[in-house]
């Protein structure tokens, strides 16, 4: 049985002081939930403070990262190793997120290297995959993302692909407020998990846990979460609210 995992990607929002208030209203909302984990990706700039706060609650949520560069030091300026990240306390990293991909140029064989990166520090890389809307209306969305499943996966082993977590996020639905349908988001997880399967193994590709994230909300997160092949989410504007990031959590309430 996979234990959905519902991940909040904060993007460039949120101070420090900012999230540490985020981080106690959410905590005491779901201090009581059972069977769902979650996770919290703050900017780079607050991933201390958080981290310092989860300790001190004992709370149950985890910490994830946004970002990460593949290397263990050296001169790059501005970027956040692996190391670094583990030394917080950091359990997930998202990999690969379409708004790196398309703003800042990131091409598969770089992030394909940030997988490895994470997992040989001992984390759990959250792989973004998705199409854009022109190539779902030309009936390229499944090529697109098993292109970028066999590049960026390249590195890994079949023994660890059970620790990955892959989050399929159409590109035209992220910040939009358009939502795949629940049998889209389905047929594309379903896809994902048979692609892992024939590349890695069936008993290991069901491990795996694969998400759905674009512009998920408290009113679509149970029909979503229910169909087979989504084992959870990656929210984002809706993840910056207390309440509503705590309603998606509890979609089976």
């Amino acid at each position: 049985m996979r234990t959905p995992l519902i991940a909040g990607n904060w993007k460039m929002h949120k101070d420090h002081r900012q999230a540490t208030d985020l981080v106690r209203e959410l905590d005491s909302l779901l201090a009581d939930l059972e069977g769902v984990e979650v996770a919290v990706c703050p900017p780079f700039t607050a991933l201390g403070e958080v981290s310092r706060l989860l300790e001190e609650l004992s709370s149950r949520i985890v910490l994830g990262a946004q970002d990460v560069y593949p290397a263990k030091e050296g001169a790059f300026t501005g970027e956040i190793s692996p190391g670094m990240l583990k030394a917080l306390g950091v359990r997930y990293v998202i990999v690969g997120h379409s708004e790196r991909r398309e703003i800042l140029g990131e091409d598969d064989d770089f992030i394909a290297a940030k997988v490895r990166a994470v997992m040989d520090e001992g984390m759990v890389p959250i792989l973004c995959v998705g199409e854009t809307l022109e190539e779902r209306e030309d009936g390229r969305a499944l090529s697109k993302v098993e292109g970028q499943l066999q590049k960026d996966l390249a590195p890994v082993r079949a023994e660890e692909i059970s620790g990955l977590v892959v989050a399929y996020e159409p590109v035209w639905a992220i910040g939009t407020g358009r939502t795949a349908t629940p049998d889209d988001a389905q047929e594309m997880n379903a896809f994902i998990r048979s692609w892992l399967a024939e590349r890695y193994g069936e008993e290991n590709a069901s491990e795996v846990r694969i998400l759905y994230g674009g512009s998920v909300k408290p009113d679509n997160a149970a029909e979503l979460m229910a169909m087979p092949d989504i084992d959870g989410a990656l929210v984002g504007g809706a993840s910056l609210k207390a309440t509503d990031f705590a309603a998606i959590a509890r979609f089976r309430d």
